[in-house]
């Protein structure tokens, strides 16, 4: 377990086109894990932080967190796992220690869960540096890099007869919008259900809204193009809040008589919180925030939505316990009981990351799948 330099896609600043750098990754610290990328896909918030110029410090950085790989090395103190194990990485780790992990109510670990300073948990450091310079991870995953460290606590091991490039998409997207739709909602038989923004989030929310019986699964989105690609994870009919001569919330309202029993905010607008509470029905309507804002943070509705019983949720990973609970998803494709393969738009090699990116910026993909030199 040496340094060894190894091949990364490097944003050196906010917006910028990433650059192919031989990065230093160090072996494994105790409890750490390195790991050889198989296939990363390319998720929103990827490009939400990478435009970002509040993080602008944080830069030189290695983007990616969805990703599938084989365990290279590991580090002291490891138990579960070995060199050879085929894993999933994931943003949101599980000690099985703290509070949280404890309490079977909560997946956000005390000590493992999102990190936002772009280092890793232990220690506070980077493990990538060129030429001597510290360059930051992203969520403790970094995987647009041939080789990566991340915690333990943050990778998960699956069936080595899962496909790496089909598997990778549920390190993030296709387990949050199935976890939001099962765990967080625990939508019921019969019901109706509204889903704004149709990218693979919200394609994942149908996909589940469907499989629990849903009545009605209705998506808003400005773009038509999803539309057919709707159809296939179970949304019923389509609304383009631009074709429309009042609000959407009123449109709703009314082709549900009051309002749908449950609505999902997956685009990461702030504003669009209020227009989906108030797409729900009185008394028992809810609402599942889970998209990553990409300006405003702050959130603002009138409370008489709250006094009238509607209820507003957020929504970190679908509520999964990422090493507990994600090898089941896994399982349940292997079983061909949930869709994957349809989500997947592009599949890119490492070295034409930058067109993923721009794909994806522009609104003109699901998930790219990006394939690491092997």
């Amino acid at each position: 377990m040496t340094r060894s330099p190894f091949s990364s896609a490097v944003a050196w600043g906010p917006g910028e086109a990433l650059v192919m750098e031989e990065v230093e990754v160090d072996p494994p610290n105790t409890m750490e894990i390195r790991i050889k990328v198989v296939c990363t896909s390319l998720c929103r918030s990827d490009i939400t932080l990478w435009e970002s110029k509040v993080h602008a410090h944080l830069f030189p950085r290695i983007f990616g967190h969805e990703a599938s790989g084989i365990v290279e090395s590991i580090g002291e103190g490891v138990t579960d796992f070995e060199e050879g194990d085929h894993v999933l990485t994931v943003f949101t780790g599980e000690c099985s220690k703290c509070k949280h992990c404890l309490s079977g109510k909560s997946n956000m670990c005390q000590e493992l869960g999102m990190e936002r300073k772009g280092v890793m948990h232990s220690d506070q450091k980077t493990r990538f540096s060129i030429k001597g310079k510290p360059i930051y991870h992203y969520c403790a995953v970094s995987s647009f890099s041939e080789y990566t460290i991340v915690h333990s606590g943050c990778a998960v091991k699956i069936s080595s007869s899962a496909p790496m490039e089909k598997i990778c998409l549920l390190s993030c997207g296709v387990a949050a919008g199935l976890g939001a739709a099962w765990k967080v909602a625990d939508i019921c038989k019969g019901s109706t259900v509204v889903i704004f923004g149709l990218g693979t989030v919200g394609l994942s929310v149908a996909q589940g809204a469907k499989l629990r019986g849903a009545s009605r699964i209705i998506g808003v989105d400005t773009n038509p193009a999803k539309y057919e690609k709707g159809k296939v994870f179970g949304i019923t009919e389509c609304i383009n809040p631009d074709d429309c001569s009042e609000p959407v919330q009123q449109v709703i309202k009314r082709i549900t008589d009051g309002g749908a029993d449950y609505s999902f905010e997956c685009i990461g607008d702030t504003g669009m919180i209020s227009t989906a509470l108030q797409s729900c029905c009185d008394g028992w309507g809810l609402t599942v925030t889970l998209g990553v804002p990409k300006v405003k943070p702050e959130i603002s509705a009138h409370y008489a939505l709250l006094l009238s019983g509607r209820t507003l949720k957020g929504s970190l990973f679908g509520g999964w316990k990422p090493k507990s609970e994600l090898p089941s998803l896994v399982d349940m494709y292997l079983r061909k009981e949930i869709q994957i393969d349809e989500l997947i738009t592009h599949n890119l090699s490492f070295d034409d990351i930058n067109e993923a990116f721009n794909l994806m910026r522009d609104g003109k993909c699901l998930r790219c799948v990006i394939h690491m030199p092997q």
